[in-house]
């Protein structure tokens, strides 16, 4: 069975990641779980140049596939901040909640239809061999005007999606894989992966 790291001490990303990746014959274990401690400065100016990055240089530690992800919110009204910036908005101890209020405030004058946002995630793979793999993909929905939901983390109690008239953070881990941003992008990559791994 083959290991792969993902680059995140994230737990909640790695419960999605295995969830998905559940039907293939890898072991998906996260930098912590492989005592990898490296903190990767994500200084790029796309999702996808911060992903490759992390995904080079904790493969280059730990000799083995790896796998990263850089995500994100982008609300339009706010000119897509704050974008690559998600994790580090307000600073990176600043607690959610006081986030939300934030971007609540910014939106108090935005109609509906100008509430628009969308999550975005990008997942890189790099190969002890050099080789690469890339995929992108988004969910799109609205800013709510209320915190709402148990499930998820994030941005998810604030991201609303009116075809399913829910906020993210209500849906089932089931539900929320098979339309979030990063379960898409999650699902080319294991496409790319499982043609990969037969080379």
């Amino acid at each position: 069975m083959e290991t792969i790291i993902f680059a995140t001490k994230n737990k909640g990303k790695i419960k999605e990641i295995n969830a998905i990746l559940a039907d293939m014959d890898v072991n998906v274990v996260s930098m912590e779980d492989a005592g990898i401690t490296f903190d990767v400065v994500e200084d790029g100016n796309t999702f996808e140049e911060n992903a490759m990055k992390k995904a080079v240089q904790i493969m280059e530690i730990s000799k083995k596939i790896t796998l990263s992800d850089d995500s994100g919110l982008e609300i339009d009204y706010m000119d897509k901040a704050p974008g690559i910036y998600s994790a580090r908005f307000m600073g990176e101890e600043t607690p959610y909640g006081q986030r939300f209020e934030a971007i609540f405030e910014k939106l108090s004058g935005a109609a509906e239809e100008q509430r628009t946002a969308r999550f975005v995630s990008c997942i890189a793979a790099a190969f002890p061999d050099g080789r690469r793999l890339i995929s992108y993909d988004t969910v799109e929905g609205i800013i709510g005007w209320e915190i709402k939901g148990k499930n998820g983390f994030g941005y998810d109690p604030i991201f609303y999606i009116p075809e399913k008239g829910k906020y993210m953070a209500e849906l089932s881990p089931e539900e929320k894989n098979a339309i979030s941003h990063r379960g898409k992008a999650l699902r080319k990559m294991k496409g790319m992966l499982q043609k990969e791994l037969v080379k």
